[in-house]
């Protein structure tokens, strides 16, 4: 990337709270300015602009609850900006220093790398389990992942998240950028037909957000029942991609950390948690085969289902 390219963010914000500030005030402050930081607010009893007025380059587009959705309420976010870079981010996912952005930037390093995405540090009160996968998601090595990698990473390939990552706009433009309406993972689906059409996706270890979550159970089996679905209505990107064996090398390589750190009793939570997992993730390959109640029940995401049609 030239150093003169200009970057803008999109960040979607629902009843922000103070992350979401300290996140303003980070940016405020990286080493590679930002240009402009179009925030796709839902309309809640926050003051969003209060909370952002003292921010340069912040602008603030207002929609309804009923109108949010992953993929297109980013995707208008992108229709706003002329920029070259996108670089897209969750409320709650922190610049761990002031180089977050010029480190994402300098990741595009040969003309086919069209995205780059972070590594997400656990929060300080992340637990053990949960620290560990963010270790196995995002190691400390950098790699640029192409078509060639399908072959030993599987879907890991496809693998790249909006919670902080950087898009190349013209080519995004070009190939129609997010889909417009999914019930989560707008990411990869972007990144797997990146990846199919010959592109390659950075991943920037040194480009740090710190972002994790304590899910519980049946919050895991939620997350993993719209992830399913997510796959199930785009075969175009996932058929034939192996994915189920980077679940069961996670369950593996935490099992474990968890008896090198002399924590054994970690083990029944880890079998519990991916317990959930799994069974959310076959129910939503299979969403197709159940009734609507059960679907509703499945979800984390309601809005998503209303006027849809199988």
């Amino acid at each position: 990337m030239k150093k003169e390219a200009i970057i803008d963010a999109v960040i979607p914000a629902y009843r922000p709270g103070a992350e979401f500030r300290e996140l303003l005030k980070r940016l405020m402050a990286q080493s590679r300015p930002l240009r402009r930081i179009i925030i796709m607010n839902t309309r809640t009893e926050v003051d969003m602009r209060t909370m952002a007025e003292d921010i340069p380059g912040a602008e603030i587009h207002e929609l309804d609850k009923s109108e949010f959705d992953h993929g297109g309420t980013r995707d208008a976010g992108a229709r706003l900006s002329d920029a070259d870079y996108l670089l897209f981010l969750t409320q709650d996912a922190i610049p761990a220093d002031e180089y977050l952005v010029e480190r994402l930037a300098a990741a595009f390093t040969e003309p086919q790398i069209k995205a780059a995405y972070a590594r997400q540090l656990a929060r300080p009160d992340c637990r053990e389990l949960e620290r560990y996968t963010r270790i196995f998601n995002y190691p400390e090595e950098s790699r640029v992942k192409t078509a060639a990698d399908l072959d030993t990473l599987g879907i890991k390939t496809f693998f790249c998240s909006n919670v902080c990552a950087m898009y190349e706009r013209q080519t995004y433009v070009n190939r129609g950028g997010f889909i417009r309406k999914t019930i989560f993972n707008e990411d990869m689906i972007y990144a797997g037909g990146l990846i199919k059409a010959g592109y390659a996706i950075a991943y920037a270890a040194d480009a740090r957000v710190i972002h994790s979550h304590n899910y519980s159970g049946l919050e895991q089996f939620h997350r993993n029942f719209d992830l399913a679905v997510s796959q199930a209505e785009h075969p175009e990107i996932f058929d034939g991609v192996a994915s189920e064996g980077e679940g069961i090398r996670l369950v593996k390589k935490t099992a474990a950390h968890c008896l090198r750190i002399r924590k054994p009793w970690l083990i029944v939570t880890l079998v519990w948690q991916s317990g959930w997992k799994f069974l959310g993730y076959r129910m939503g390959k299979s969403y197709r085969k159940l009734p609507r109640w059960l679907v509703l029940r499945c979800t984390m995401n309601r809005a998503y289902w209303n006027g849809y049609r199988r």
